[in-house]
Parts: C-alpha cells; structure tokens; sequence
C-alpha cells in the first residue's frame, strides 16, 4: 500500500514534469516591443568578462555579481515605472476619466507581452480597470538576489559558453533553428536550442518576462502579490518558492537556490 506522503510526492513531481515541459516548449526570444525594452548600456553590449580567469572565490563572486547587478537595477527601476504608469490608468478609470489612445495602446501592447487573459478584444475601445488589476499582477520587480543567484547556478558563475558566447546566464532555450547554441548532449528526438542574445539587456529583459507572465511561475507571482498586499518586503527567498517548474530538479533546486542567497547575502547590498 502507498503512503500517504509517497503518494503525494509521486503527484507533486508528475505536475513539476508537466510544468517543466510547458516551460520548455512555450519559452520563446520572440521580438520584444521596443518601447517595452530598456535601452542597452554601452557595458551591457561588451564581451561577457572571463570570469574563469579570478581564481579566488571571494573576487570571482564580487566580479560576477558587478557585472550583473546594474543591468538587474535598471530593469527593476523600468518595470517599477511602467507599473506605476498602469497605477495612474486604474486611478484614472476608477474615476470614470478617459484614457488617452496612447495609453490604451501602451496597455494594450503591455497584455500581449505579458500574456494577459482577458473577456473582452483588445483591439476593443474600452480598457477594463480588471484588465489593469491582472497586468499589476504581473508586471513587477524580481528581487535581485534571486535574479543573481539563478545567474550564477545556471551559467556556472558566467563560465558557460552560452554566457560567454551569447549573454544567456539563465539557461533559456528557444525553438526556432539557428536561434542559439545547439547543446552537446541533446537528444536525437529534441530540437530546442539554448538562446543567443545580442546584449546582456535582451537576456535579462527575456529572463524577468518568462518569470513575470509563464504560467509555470504563476505560484511565484501569488506569493509576490500576497507580500505586496501586507506591505512585506519582496525577498529573493521567498519567491524561490514559485521556482519549483524552473528545473527537472524540482524542490531540491529551490533548496539550492535559498541556500545560494543565504550564503552570498554579503554581496548583494555592495
């Protein structure tokens, strides 16, 4: 007879399985909206440093999360401005003033890049302020230690040639032939490649978009959202959590993740 604690591993880790395949099918560096893009630092478009060359693990962490940080903050700040943007619509709508065609177009542009739902057309003249509501919901800061930490884990601290070679510090993949780097060891029966970005903005924008609208990390977005509400601080720990679909290691990766920023807590705040 099955436990009743097996069994419930045994479902948790078929779910992960099912997440993780729409994970790896749906994700996509399908062109981003320009007005929607931060524009690229002259230091975002240089060569990825080579991080192998710092033998010591205190300077090879202080280098690798330098080079990092600023491009984190920038789109931080820029998804904070787009979301206070959406603030003022809603305030407006629940005022029963009108929205400029410019804004509506912005939030029209802002459901389609961020995958939200929603009854009515967009092409359709009214902007509902629910349409507003589930945008907030997603459009929104990824704390910055978590954001260094799965950089770190995923390119083996900036080593991997798909950083060095293409900015791609979170394993993402893509679907189109030539899209990126096609892996060593992939499977005969698998076409997917590892995603090639022009400039370390393009890589992390994508990174922050997958986390911010996939389904897989809806669990991540209602652990922010709850935090949001009771005026708690967003913490990288916490919305580790919802990063269970983000590898086939499933929970045991999340352990690893939360120990990542417990043990390299020093460098963020430089």
């Amino acid at each position: 007879m099955i436990r009743k604690t097996s069994l419930i591993r045994i479902i948790l880790s078929f779910s992960v399985a099912i997440a993780l395949v729409a994970y790896l099918w749906f994700l996509s560096t399908e062109p981003v909206e320009k007005s929607l893009l931060p524009p690229a630092s002259k230091t975002a478009q240089k060569p990825v440093p080579n991080f192998s060359k710092f033998k010591q693990v205190k300077e090879k962490k202080q280098r690798f999360f330098s080079y990092l940080k600023p491009e984190v903050v920038k789109q931080n700040q820029h998804i904070l401005g787009i979301r206070h943007q959406l603030q003022m619509f809603q305030r407006k709508i629940q005022r029963n003033e009108p929205l400029a065609e410019k804004s509506k177009e912005k939030i029209r542009w802002l459901a389609k890049e961020y995958r939200v739902e929603t009854s009515n057309k967009l092409e359709d003249e009214a902007i509902s302020e629910q349409l507003i509501t589930d945008l907030l919901h997603r459009v929104d800061i990824i704390p910055i230690e978590l954001v260094l930490v799965q950089a770190a884990n995923e390119s083996a601290w900036g080593t991997s040639r798909f950083a060095r070679k293409g900015y791609n510090f979170f394993g993402l993949w893509c679907f189109v032939e030539g899209c990126g780097f096609v892996p060593t060891q992939r499977a005969s029966d698998l076409n997917h490649e590892v995603a090639k970005f022009d400039n370390l903005t393009a890589a992390v924008y994508t990174y922050l978009r997958n986390l911010n609208r996939h389904e897989a990390y809806s669990a991540l977005r209602d652990i922010r959202a709850s935090l949001r509400a009771n005026q708690a601080p967003i913490s990288g720990s916490a919305l580790a959590e919802g990063l269970i679909s983000y590898s086939e290691r499933g929970h045991d990766y999340v352990d690893e993740i939360q120990a990542m920023i417990r043990v390299n807590n020093e460098y963020f705040s430089e």
